[in-house]
């Protein structure tokens, strides 16, 4: 394998259960069999890195993490150096994104593409292991796409918060027909991807609902038809914003509707709005309840469905629309030894693009 100079690196992490992440050095790592080693030029920060610290050591073993580990799992670089075996890798120095779920490539899920079912997933780079708020990360062969020319900073995002909401989109696809309406509701990072997948991959229309004044106009920039002031905002109630969004699909309802929040009032507006053979998609964390009967409280023959994460084929679609032109990033850059005051923006909303930062 080739070797880096460097043998340590500052790296952003979690040291103990329930503790603050912060800066420390560690040893640069080395890749093993069938892995390589990534010189990171890029990381993207997502909102569930804020929670990873609030995780007791007790849960956190349970599902297979181990302390300490870096944060950081949208990742893009260079390959640094070859382990062993590694024998598709790209060659050294090639620039590649880093599928962000981790899968182990041999369940039934995962030999039939569906490896974000993958019963193995629940640890991976930057949750439980090492991820890419540092110098150098290592990975598997399997989770390399090259870039083919996409900068680094502006790919990093797609690994997780674009490849997520692709999956969603992907899934309603089939009931998108010319003259259909789709509704992202939460129009911040995932949907604002979202809608830009809806644009280019469907004849849908497409709806954004958010509180924030700044978002929906972020999100008529990413090419939606129309906007709506979302729950939470003055007379923001769930039934206002249900007849809202019928309103603007037509009196129908919609064909699809994406939750990327999913509190109780995102998930009762949502499912209110959609229409006889539609699909309901909850992306969002927001640990909301349907408070409806099963029977009668569901749109008539629609899908409603959730998930979390996105699959391999995701990831790479995803880079292949981004190299096309066909949707793009929206980044905020921060070094490294700013990761702490990103991450306090990236809590507090006051970020108009993902937060990226370069190590």
């Amino acid at each position: 394998m080739t070797s880096t100079a460097a043998t340590t690196m500052p790296a952003y992490r979690i040291n103990d259960w329930l503790e603050n992440p912060r800066l420390v050095d560690v040893p640069v790592p080395r890749p093993g069999r069938g892995e390589v080693l990534v010189a990171v030029a890029a990381n993207g920060l997502c909102h569930s890195d804020l929670t990873m610290s609030q995780i007791p050591g007790e849960i956190g073993e349970l599902i297979g993490w181990r302390v300490p580990f870096t944060l950081g799992h949208e990742i893009a670089g260079t390959v640094a150096a070859l382990g062993e075996e590694a024998t598709d890798a790209p060659l050294v120095g090639t620039p590649v994104a880093l599928v962000s779920p981790a899968s182990c490539g041999r369940c039934a899920y995962c030999l039939a593409g569906r490896d974000s079912a993958c019963p193995n997933g629940l640890a991976g780079r930057g949750y439980g292991r090492d991820g890419g708020l540092a110098p150098y990360v290592v990975a598997p062969v399997r989770a390399l796409i090259p870039l083919n020319g996409l900068d680094p900073v502006a790919a990093a995002p797609l690994t997780d918060a674009g490849a997520t909401s692709y999956h969603a989109v992907r899934r309603v696809l089939p009931v998108l027909e010319p003259g259909g309406t789709a509704v992202v509701i939460g129009a911040g990072g995932l949907g604002g991807f979202a809608i830009q997948h809806l644009k280019a991959c469907s004849p849908a229309r497409v709806v954004a609902v958010d509180t924030s004044p700044a978002r929906l106009a972020t999100a008529r920039e990413f090419g939606a038809d129309e906007t709506v002031s979302g729950v939470g905002a003055e007379r923001g109630d769930p039934a206002r914003v249900a007849g809202a969004l019928k309103e603007a699909c037509g009196g129908d309802g919609a064909a699809a509707v994406l939750d990327f929040v999913g509190t109780d009032a995102t998930i009762t507006a949502g499912i209110g709005a959609v229409r006889p053979c539609g699909a309901f998609g909850l992306v969002g964390s927001g640990g909301g309840r349907l408070r409806a009967a099963w029977y009668g409280g569901l749109p008539r023959e629609a899908e409603v469905f959730t998930f979390q994460g996105s699959t391999i084929a995701d990831a790479h679609a995803v880079v292949a629309l981004a190299v096309a032109g066909r949707i793009r990033s929206l980044v905020e850059v921060f070094p490294l030894d700013a990761v702490a005051d990103a991450y306090h923006a990236l809590d507090e909303a006051t970020l108009r693009g993902r937060a990226v930062i370069t190590p």
